[in-house]
């Protein structure tokens, strides 16, 4: 298949958004199509494409995104999408888990329009996805394709006598649902998550404990930027946390969230739980990786960024802690986003 074909196979409703940029309807393995844009860099000499993954009850077309979106677009072209569940993508939110796959289309989708340098930059839980996507994707390991999404696969509930992995909580946290076989199976499975189509096989093979997963180069990101992200899953340590949890946990909940901040959520549990983000972290390197936290941030205190930087590589993790600096896309200010975007023109 050639790399025309690929991109029209990944993008089968395109229509213009600008007489330079392009809106698409990408499709990922696991069959939910995704709302996404494209623009060109407004200096296109460096060549970089940066694909920006928003935070929860976000979408392409909210007014922080687009403005996070025209600040990169002065030095890189940018890649803008709407998770499922979000904005005008089907599917329902998995909040973190199959989210994996819409990055990976439009990464893939970034490379079919003929950039070589793509850097992901993610923002609250699209930081959480970055990190997973970058350990996922790149390995040369096989794995059987994702089936279509279920009715609602995916959400972080709990149940009482639970156990988790070693790494993703303090002791002081409660522990999250007990699956099948624990930690140990879930760390060796087959995991159904897939690429995106088109990709191929690419990168390094994934370390000690990763669930083997497709990962095609194409759809494989060569910087990785996550701003404001948790670095453990079930974190109830805030107010803001604990909202967020009611309204991803009970009916009443996903029904204020479906309405009010236009996010459909998906009513089934994690199964199995997916890597959390501190032990997605080691598996990164030898790309470079961004960690971006504030330290105001009302949702995950400094021992989420810490904790993350010291699971990463020192030679390729960078920890920028923001004096003054609250929660993702929302709070960026314009320099922020500035040198987010010259990291990644000279990480890749």
């Amino acid at each position: 298949m050639t790399a025309g074909s690929e991109a029209e196979s990944a993008r089968p409703g395109v229509s213009p958004v600008t007489s330079e940029g392009l809106r698409a309807t990408l499709l990922t393995a696991d069959g939910v199509p995704i709302d996404a844009a494209y623009s060109p860099a407004e200096d296109p000499s460096g060549g970089l494409a940066v694909v920006l993954a928003h935070g929860f009850s976000g979408a392409l077309d909210r007014p922080s995104v687009r403005r996070a979106a025209a600040v990169m677009n002065r030095s890189a072209a940018v890649v803008t999408f709407s998770f499922r569940g979000h904005g005008r993508s089907g599917g329902h939110s998995t909040v973190g888990d199959r989210e994996v796959l819409d990055l990976a289309a439009a990464v893939s989708w970034a490379r079919a329009l003929g950039h070589r340098r793509v850097a992901t930059v993610g923002f609250s839980m699209g930081g959480s996805v970055v990190l997973r996507h970058a350990a996922l994707f790149g390995s040369t390991v096989e794995i059987q394709p994702a089936g279509p999404q279920p009715a609602g696969p995916g959400l972080p509930q709990r149940s009482p006598g639970a156990q988790q992995h070693a790494t993703s909580a303090p002791k002081h946290e409660p522990s999250a649902p007990k699956r099948a076989a624990g930690r140990s199976e879930h760390m060796n499975r087959r995991t159904d998550i897939a690429c995106a189509p088109g990709t191929t096989s690419g990168a390094a093979a994934p370390g000690p404990g990763l669930p083997a997963a497709a990962a095609g180069a194409s759809a494989a990101a060569d910087a990785v930027i996550s701003v404001s992200a948790p670095a453990r899953w079930y974190y109830r340590g805030t107010a803001p946390m604990r909202r967020l949890h009611w309204a991803v946990t009970r009916p009443t909940g996903r029904l204020v969230s479906r309405y009010a901040l236009r996010t459909r959520i998906s009513s089934a549990e994690w199964d199995p739980v997916p890597l959390p983000p501190v032990a997605a972290v080691p598996l990164i390197a030898p790309r470079p990786l961004l960690l971006v936290h504030g330290d105001r941030d009302p949702y995950f205190p400094l021992d989420h960024p810490r904790t993350l930087a010291a699971a990463g590589d020192p030679s390729s993790t960078d920890l920028w802690i923001e004096p003054g600096f609250g929660h993702a896309e929302n709070a960026a200010s314009t320099d922020l986003l500035t040198r987010i975007t010259t990291w990644a023109t000279t990480h890749t």
